[in-house]
């Protein structure tokens, strides 16, 4: 049985009347559909898709605040897990390890949910188009990766997500039913607040009409208003200094539900992939060496030359990545070391490079041959495991929002994500919501009376220089005192330093036109706030949170909701 943890925080928002007073000189433009998606990877575009088939009749409106072709699905290299050969592995294996690797705070229907919907999803996506490696026999060549019992990845080379994105992009464009707008930046869901009624964050009964987005392009402000609206807007990587996530990964869905007075949940629960590319010279995003190459053999071992793995897990580079992450961590500061190193010189090289072409690639292209060389590798933030709280069916806690992918919490992944589980997560809820939507829509309309975005302030933007710093800020603040190992006086500096930052940033957004730039900085430092409270809030170590002031874990489980 869970104990829900339910904490009172202060609200990390303006002081302004309204946090959607902008500073753009523009009327607002009206767009109305049925259903409002924001976002486009492997759940938005999955759920659209889903519901285009189901209800032909049904508009549907997405929007990405980048190009079509860009989304955290699109970086996602090891594959997708799904249980395929039947004499080897079942359900009931593949539940297990996601159990395991959760630490204790999965939710386990929804685990054998999405566990043994998720092959029908991925044959699904494999009709549309979608291509997997296979072997010389014509099977699927299903890959090993920390944490599973089994064979049971499906890839595409080391570009799995991009694989699927392109197949879902192309699959959306054959309906009618879909418009797909690039370039949109939502800035906020629109609720009844924006109407006069006043609802705190306590309340079940607010609902979601739409959202503002900016037309990055036009620069124009415009209203979407929808009868129901799916939001699988992605991670928050770009809170750290060292991430895998792409620069758009700034957190926006999860800060608009959060302003909107919608519940997140277990926010403290950040995914440190073990093993990105060590590069001197800087990267943004940090290149991510799969934990499919150590599934295909790589070694991790020390700056000397020697395995370690074996002092943390008895399934040495292969343990799960909250595991493998703090063996690291631990391992180069012990040693003073800026990385350790993964070997896989012992791999023949015609298969290392027909598995991981772009891994190889990268290397040699900073002078580290896999073949020879060791490869320098350092942890890096990968994924968020809490997020927005929805049930099996992606309802959110705000009337007509459904939400579905990494910036949900469903409970499938509890305290630690088992790796490969994140794109099945997408397919299923992104099929749960359509399925949804499709029962209740017709009982719903489309609000009437919604003002436009408050156009107030000046025309230029200014300060984009402290902008520029803040993030960076932000970035080293996240890095030094909630990464891998916690302390509650590392949590107290990172909350005193978040509170100032955010009283500048706020200074500036209250002086500044409307941009992606201020209202992604405003974001992420939300995001980092929502991180660092959680954080605060769970006396106990746990997953992928370890606290050193609290090395133990509790005999009883709880959720941590914000």
């Amino acid at each position: 049985m869970s104990i829900i943890k339910t904490q009172t925080t202060f609200q990390f928002t303006s002081n302004k009347t309204s946090i959607f007073e902008s500073t753009v000189n523009r009327t607002t433009l009206k767009n109305k559909s049925d259903i409002l998606v924001i976002g486009a990877g492997v759940a938005g575009l999955t759920f659209a898709i889903k519901m285009a088939e189901k209800r032909p009749d049904v508009s549907i409106t997405v929007l990405t605040k980048t190009h079509e072709g860009e989304s955290n699905t699109r970086y996602a290299q090891g594959g997708v897990a799904a249980v395929w050969n039947h004499q080897q592995d079942n359900f009931k294996k593949h539940i297990e390890d996601t159990l395991d690797a959760g630490d204790g705070l999965c939710d386990e229907e929804v685990v054998a949910m999405v566990i043994e919907e998720g092959p029908k999803m991925v044959q699904e996506i494999i009709e549309w188009g979608t291509r997997f490696d296979k072997g010389k026999e014509g099977s699927y060549d299903l890959g090993m990766e920390g944490g599973h019992s089994e064979n049971r990845i499906l890839h595409y080379k080391d570009l799995t997500g991009w694989e699927i994105q392109r197949s879902l992009v192309a699959k959306v464009k054959t309906f009618n039913n879909i418009t797909f707008l690039q370039h949109y930046f939502a800035l906020d869901l629109i609720t009844q607040h924006h109407l006069g009624r006043n609802k705190t964050r306590l309340n079940n009964d607010i609902e979601c009409y739409g959202a503002y987005a900016l037309n990055k392009e036009s620069k124009e402000i415009e209203t979407f208003l929808a009868k129901q609206t799916v939001l699988c807007t992605g991670g928050a990587g770009q809170i750290y200094k060292s991430t895998t996530n792409p620069v758009i990964a700034s957190g926006d869905g999860m800060a608009m539900v959060y302003r909107a007075k919608g519940r997140l949940a277990n926010m403290e629960f950040i995914q440190f992939h073990p093993t990105s590319l060590y590069n001197p010279a800087g990267e943004n995003p940090s290149f991510l060496v799969s934990e499919a190459v150590r599934g295909f053999g790589a070694i991790l071992k020390t700056s000397d030359g020697k395995e370690f793995m074996q002092k943390y897990d008895e399934r040495l580079s292969l343990a799960p990545r909250d595991i493998v992450a703090r063996a690291i961590d631990k391992e180069m500061k012990e040693r003073g070391d800026d990385f350790v190193l993964l070997d896989c010189t012992h791999i023949d090289k015609e298969a290392f490079y027909n598995h991981f072409p772009t891994i190889y690639d990268k290397c040699m292209s900073i002078g580290i041959d896999p073949m020879i060389d060791l490869i320098p590798v350092v942890p890096a933030c990968h994924y968020v495991c809490g997020g927005v709280l929805v049930d099996k069916m992606g309802n959110t806690s705000i009337k007509n929002l459904y939400s579905a992918g990494e910036c949900t919490c469903s409970g499938l992944h509890g305290a630690n994500r088992l790796a490969s589980n994140s794109l099945l997560e997408g397919l299923v809820y992104g099929n749960n919501i359509s399925i949804e939507i499709a029962k209740n829509i017709d009982g719903t309309s489309i609000q009437e009376g919604i003002p436009d975005w408050n156009a107030k302030g000046t025309t230029e933007p200014k300060e984009l220089v402290l902008m520029t710093q803040s993030q960076k800020e932000l970035k080293e603040i996240m890095s030094a005192y909630v990464g891998i190992v916690r302390t509650e006086v590392r949590l107290k500096r990172a909350m005193d330093r978040l509170w100032l930052l955010y009283n500048e940033t706020e200074m500036l957004y209250s002086d500044s036109v409307v941009s992606p730039q201020i209202c992604e900085l405003r974001n992420l430092i939300t995001i980092g706030y929502l991180v660092s409270k959680a954080a605060q809030f769970r006396n106990e170590s746990r997953g992928l949170h370890f606290n050193t002031d609290y090395p133990e874990k509790y005999d009883y489980l709880e959720t941590t909701l914000l």
